[in-house]
């Protein structure tokens, strides 16, 4: 049996290794309970034995107590600066100085071996390892000396607090850049948001803002990363590889991140094109980047070329256009989107950010205009991220002009004077006019006339669009009174197809009262919750008039719903239009006595899902053959179906169901029992 001494030793490896695979390899091999209950017998175990907790432990990510200022640390070897190139011309006269001061050819220059990985936006970091054992840790500082941040940089979980090496160097100093990925950015505001805290205006404010904390508690709970890219100081009997890159990829094999995106690449046009496809695919690295660094790859040629004042000569940082600029808004407006939404744009001074000239840029909703307090006149910082859409960051305040007045939202729809809803708990205002208001008009008749609504045939995107920009129609009762010499005059538009059209709108009169339901596009109001309305009030007056109570009592029809469908029916406009398609001719069946012969409810309260391919109807006619016998029919498998109906190559769903219990119905048993009742 293990001693303490022993168990403890291999739970830290164990949970080392784990951390390695998670936080570096993106590769997990165990889940998360796991890994929580050797972390909690390493807690047990540490507790009773104090004495054997080392300084490795990753129980002491988080350890000690919160620092009274920060000390000074001098590096060892300057942490330098580099010189920046901003555009192709620049990075090919750097190719160029290079060759001129190695005396060396133009052939020689376009086979030029250059390291290069993206230069990442975030913050420079010195760690010391001494015997492979992580001693101190840095900030960049001014280059020679910076501040101890040890406590905050062991926190990070990528950072490793044993080198993985049997035979570490007696001295390692690696740096790298300490970022926090842009969707940890966004989850970590969103909660600041939510708690009332400081929110972040960008990633690295973030990163830089966690690693100046005091506690190092705080920085724990941000999502901070750390990507190596390069070597200081080091002391060890054995020899570093002679070229950069692979130097990268020793620093990998022995714990340590470095960019997914490092290549090697030979001369100006390697470069060229590799910088190109790093900016064409920056919005999906998932983290900050301003550019592209270069290194010279092999590192007796970067001796050589030694340094200029604060830089190498050996390296350069391609640019990227600037992200963020300076601007004065000149106006602010409210725009309705196709779903309602209402999203305030501020109308801007021409600016030059990240190649394009912007003059738009987005405020997203009330609570964004709120925190930064935006005005007309006001001077904003603006930030374009790759294709990402403009947004103002920050207000100088202290560039603001006299007499300004804060914004005030709109309560009335800027577009047809509808009244505004914002729900609690959301974030966007929206205009509940839906089938009337002229900014959504595009996407509720598209909606209307869709295959699983009114399956009007014929009638797709292009055309709706088409009789929109001619005011042919204003709203889908004006489908029904469609002239066939007009339809003629329309491009494209041949007798036959006019004749085909007109026939799929009259065969459309006839539809199921749930699919009309849906037609209308009521917010969150889909298929399934269409059918529960049909079955539980019957007929279409009683589900227009149904009151808060009433809606709740349906399955499907929770609080945010029951508020969508009594907004809806509530606004004039969309009564009538109802009125319109009514009197149009459409007609469904008056269920509004409901299902007469109860007993063939027999499916009320199960929750049912459909997998495999069926030989008996579509798998919407099935579905709505179940839930006409009471059935609430979804997506997924989980604890709480009731019945998988499974036909042929039944998959995945399959095999969740019979893992967690679930009865499996076969199409052909399905038949018989619905023969009986049916």
């Amino acid at each position: 049996m293990a001693t303490p001494e022993q168990r403890i030793k291999a739970l830290n490896h164990q949970l080392e290794s784990y951390n390695y695979q998670y936080y570096v390899l993106d590769d997990p091999q165990v889940p998360d309970s796991e890994y929580d209950r050797l972390l909690n017998e390493l807690r047990a175990l540490e507790k009773e034995h104090p004495d054997l907790i080392e300084a490795t432990s990753v129980t002491q990510r988080v350890s000690g107590q919160a620092i009274d200022s920060f000390k000074q640390v001098k590096h060892e070897v300057p942490m330098l600066s580099l010189d920046n190139v901003f555009d192709a011309e620049g990075m090919s006269d750097f190719i160029e100085r290079i060759g001129r001061r190695l005396g060396e050819s133009a052939s020689w220059q376009s086979n030029l071996a250059m390291s290069a990985e993206p230069k990442l936006d975030g913050v420079a970091v010195s760690i010391t390892y001494i015997d492979g054992v992580l001693s101190v840790a840095a900030s960049r500082g001014d280059g020679t000396t910076g501040e101890d941040i040890t406590h905050n940089v062991k926190t990070i979980k990528n950072v490793p607090l044993k080198l993985h090496t049997e035979m570490p160097p007696g001295r390692l100093e690696v740096r790298g850049e300490v970022l926090i990925p842009e969707a940890g950015f966004q989850k970590m505001n969103a909660q600041a948001k939510k708690e009332d805290a400081k929110v972040f205006a960008n990633p690295r404010n973030a990163a830089a803002g966690s690693l100046r904390q005091l506690d190092p508690a705080i920085a724990a709970e941000r999502p901070l990363r750390f990507y190596a890219y390069g070597i200081g100081a080091y002391d060890s009997e054995n020899s570093l590889p002679g070229s950069h890159y692979e130097r990268l990829k020793w620093l990998e094999e022995i714990g340590f991140q470095i960019s997914p995106d490092a290549q090697c690449v030979s001369g100006f046009e390697g470069c060229q094109a590799y910088y190109e496809q790093v900016q064409a695919n920056r919005a999906q690295l998932g983290y900050g980047i301003d550019g592209v660094v270069f290194k010279v790859d092999d590192i007796e040629l970067q001796n050589t070329l030694g340094f200029v004042a604060r830089a190498p000569r050996w390296a350069t940082a391609y640019k990227f256009p600037a992200q963020e600029e300076l601007t004065t808004v000149e106006n602010i407006e409210f725009q309705v989107g196709r779903t309602g939404a209402v999203t305030p744009v501020a109308r801007l001074k021409p600016v030059f950010v990240a190649g394009v000239t912007v003059s738009n840029a987005t405020l997203h909703n009330a609570d964004e205009i709120e925190r930064l307090d935006v005005r007309v006149g006001d001077t904003v910082f603006i930030r374009r991220a790759g294709d990402v859409i403009p947004q103002v960051v920050k207000v100088v305040i202290d560039k603001r002009p006299e007499l300004t007045a804060p914004l005030q939202f709109p309560t009335e729809c800027p577009i047809c004077q509808s009244p505004l809803e914002r729900l609690e708990g959301e974030a966007v205002t929206r205009c509940i006019a839906g089938l009337y208001c002229p900014a959504q008009r595009l996407e509720a008749i598209k909606h209307f006339v869709s295959r699983k609504a009114m399956d009007i045939v014929g009638l797709g995107d292009k055309l709706v669009d088409l009789l929109l920009d001619e005011e042919i129609i204003k709203d889908p009762a004006d489908l029904y009174s469609l002239d066939k010499a007009v339809l003629m005059d329309l491009e494209r538009m041949g007798e036959k197809s006019a004749d085909n059209l007109l026939a799929a709108i009259e065969e459309s009169k006839e539809v199921p009262l749930e699919r009309f339901i849906y037609a209308l596009g009521i917010r969150e109001v889909g298929e399934s919750t269409s059918a529960s309305l049909v079955r539980a009030l019957g007929n279409l007056d009683n589900i227009m008039n149904a009151d808060l109570d009433s809606l709740l009592a349906i399955d499907d029809v929770g609080p945010i719903v029951a508020q969508h469908i009594l907004h809806f029916f509530q606004q004039d406009h969309n009564r009538l239009v109802i009125s319109g398609l009514l009197a149009a001719g459409i007609t469904f069946e008056d269920t509004s006595q409901g299902i007469k012969d109860e007993s063939k409810q027999i499916f009320t309260g199960q929750t049912w899902v459909i997998t495999g391919s069926l030989s008996t109807g579509s798998r919407s006619e099935i579905k709505q053959r179940l839930e006409s016998f009471g059935a609430k029919v979804t997506g997924s498998v989980s604890k709480n179906t009731d019945v998988l109906l499974a036909g042929d190559k039944a998959g995945s769903k399959l095999t969740k169901a019979q893992q967690l219990g679930v009865a499996v119905m076969t199409e052909d048993e399905l038949v018989q029992k619905l023969e009986t009742l049916e």
